[in-house]
């Protein structure tokens, strides 16, 4: 299956596309005091409530209605308000406030990188086939006295990128743990999934939780999937629980609140791991993502996301990690090639505190299922595919040694494979799984 892309990476003016509402995140343990600010200060009430939903499903679709959202677990509002409010709400906030922070409601993507297929088909194969030959011919060399770096390939057994972290060669398959992959939804009539445990839930409004897109059906195979038609490995955490938040629309974009909306239900879920590939490139941290990170890991739940795929295409490179992965309480994942080189699309860490890259995983030629009206499997490279990789592993982990939050982090981190590239690229290294 040739490599491809059903989606690009919007330009940096369409990365920084606002709605025109503002998400309000509220000081620790003071959601009560911060919803009654807001209808003091700027006549805000009678807001959707996550909590009034089955399971935290908060139907959206009234969202415009009644004026915002409030996400109880995550400690935030979506609000809309005009300036005169908004101006009140700002002046109100404060080290005395619940109000911690008031920014506006940004725009996110799936981040995979646009390619042309008939081209990639035959520079893969090339590339495969000298890789090969050089590993099998010649030493390979670093240049700067690290061990020698391993060249991989996709044979019938599995893809390159499990062989790579070793979930080949793991003894464990994610049983037990939640796992919830925010993105374009799934194909929930995928034969390679039947018998599968899935949980899945909309927060498009108008749009099913059936995939229309195909990314976050690809996302899924890599995180949660098995074995293709023919035998073939592509997924990790074949075992574990799929909770399928579509946050993403069949076009490929999500509102702020869409995003927020998933990751309270995942939480409230209990999920031990959510799987974000989605972005943008603003490179300024958000104090809402951040705080919303941080609160995950207290709840047991470990957030990873998407680098960012815009390394070249700001105006002045290399881009660094874009939002949400830019928080420091959220896992931030770069994308290597078959060769274990850094992908040249992969974005790098930027200045700000914490907006840096984590860990590394393949997400160059990653094969695994797409909806079975777009071809049943493909194989594409983003930072998107490199995501699901460590999302995956994380399960292992999880299940391995019953650990969650800031612990399942730090076995991660602890694990994973250095790399003899800059740190600013590729975190900690290679992402690795238990064995």
């Amino acid at each position: 299956m040739s490599e491809q892309a059903s989606f690009s990476v919007p330009n940096s003016a369409q990365a920084d596309e606002t709605t025109g509402r503002y998400i309000v995140t509220f000081r620790d343990n003071s959601v009560t005091e911060g919803v009654a600010a807001l209808r003091d200060q700027a006549g805000i009430a009678g807001l959707l409530n996550a909590a009034d939903f089955p399971e935290s499903a908060l139907d959206l679709s009234q969202l415009d209605e009644v004026g915002g959202a409030v996400f109880p677990t995550l400690g935030v509002a979506v609000v809309s308000m005009d300036d005169e409010a908004l101006s009140r709400v700002m002046s109100a906030a404060g080290e005395e406030s619940a109000i911690l922070a008031v920014e506006p409601e940004r725009v996110f993507y799936a981040l995979e990188v646009e390619l042309q297929k008939d081209y990639l088909q035959g520079y893969r194969d090339a590339a495969d086939h000298l890789y090969q030959k050089v590993a099998t011919t010649a030493p390979h060399e670093t240049g700067n006295g690290a061990q020698p770096m391993a060249v991989f390939a996709d044979d019938a057994q599995s893809t390159w990128g499990l062989k790579a972290t070793k979930a080949t060669t793991s003894r464990y398959t994610g049983r037990g743990i939640r796992v919830a992959v925010l993105d374009t939804g799934m194909d929930l009539n995928h034969p390679d999934f039947r018998g599968r445990s899935i949980v899945s839930q909309s927060f498009v409004p108008g749009e099913e939780v059936q995939d229309g897109q195909g990314h976050g059906t690809h996302c899924i195979g890599t995180a949660c999937g098995f074995k293709d038609l023919n035998g073939r490995r592509y997924g990790v955490a074949y075992e574990s629980t799929i909770y399928v938040g579509k946050v993403l629309s069949n076009s490929g974009s999500g509102n702020g609140a869409w995003i927020l909306a998933g990751m309270e239900w995942a939480i409230a879920n209990q999920c031990q791991v959510i799987s974000m590939s989605l972005g943008n490139t603003v490179p300024t941290p958000s104090t809402a993502y951040e705080t919303v990170g941080r609160r995950a890991l207290e709840n047991g739940c470990l957030i990873v996301a998407a680098a960012g795929n815009h390394r070249q295409q700001v105006s002045m490179p290399p881009g660094t990690v874009g939002q949400p992965a830019n928080s420091p309480s959220i896992m931030s994942v770069a994308a290597i090639d078959s060769g274990l080189q850094l992908a040249s699309f992969s974005a790098t860490s930027g200045p700000d505190l914490g907006a840096s890259v984590d860990i590394a995983a393949p997400g160059v030629a990653v094969y695994s299922s797409v909806p079975m009206n777009k071809g049943r499997y493909a194989s594409f490279r983003g930072t998107s595919m490199a995501t699901p990789h460590v999302a995956g592993i994380a399960a292992l982990y999880s299940q391995a040694y019953g650990v969650r939050g800031p612990l399942l982090w730090l076995y991660l981190i602890w694990t994973a494979r250095r790399m003899p590239l800059p740190s600013a690229d590729v975190g900690s290294g290679l992402a690795q799984s238990p064995q």
